[in-house]
């Protein structure tokens, strides 16, 4: 597997003083999925999000690139510490043109080296499976237009999806979704 040394920035939570490191990237035969501290990411795809990979596991939102020679890595407005994957530090420091680290910037870190391939195959490849036999082109028709029966599977529907979705902006999307169709049900009663 290719590997190469990157910048990482955890966005999910943060604006831009997440937690930061530069560490041995490895990458799958395809390319399309990213190894670092045993997470596994995946490019986003849009300009609408704050980063430009995901942690397929937890759905948080990463800034990945390559270091820069300038050790200007971190955004403008950005601060913290960069944590320094300690088996690459002679690398970096050749990559950078420096004699040794600046602490006061830098700190060195272990990380997990394990490559979660089988647990990421497993969350990739689940089957999705029919809930029931509404249909779900239903959910386009005004909260006021769904029987009871259809909120409560789409109340359950979004509930999935804002804790299980891909990107945190779709799972808030779904999660104000849900809670319109819950004041709804209420409302009914």
């Amino acid at each position: 597997m290719k590997s190469q040394i990157k910048y990482l920035e955890l966005k999910s939570g943060f604006s831009n003083d997440g937690p930061a490191w530069i560490g041995l990237v490895v990458f799958s035969k395809t390319g399309k999925t990213l190894y670092f501290d045993g997470k596994a990411f995946q490019r986003i795809g849009s300009d609408r999000m704050n980063g430009n990979f995901y942690d397929i596991e937890s759905g948080d939102e990463y800034w990945i690139s390559g270091v820069k020679k300038n050790q200007q890595d971190r955004h403008n407005f950005g601060k913290g510490l960069v944590y320094v994957e300690k088996r690459i530090l002679g690398d970096y420091l050749h990559i950078v043109n420096q004699k040794e680290l600046d602490t006061r910037l830098y700190e060195l870190v272990e990380v997990n080296v394990e490559i979660p391939i089988l647990r990421v195959n497993e969350i990739e490849n689940q089957k999705v499976v029919t809930r029931t036999h509404i249909d779900e082109n239903r959910q386009k028709l005004a909260r006021t237009e769904l029987s009871l029966e259809e909120l409560d599977y789409f109340i359950e529907l979004y509930k999935e999806d804002s804790i299980n979705g891909r990107y945190l902006k779709g799972r808030k999307w779904s999660r104000n979704l849900m809670n319109e169709l819950i004041v709804e049900r209420a409302n009914r009663k």
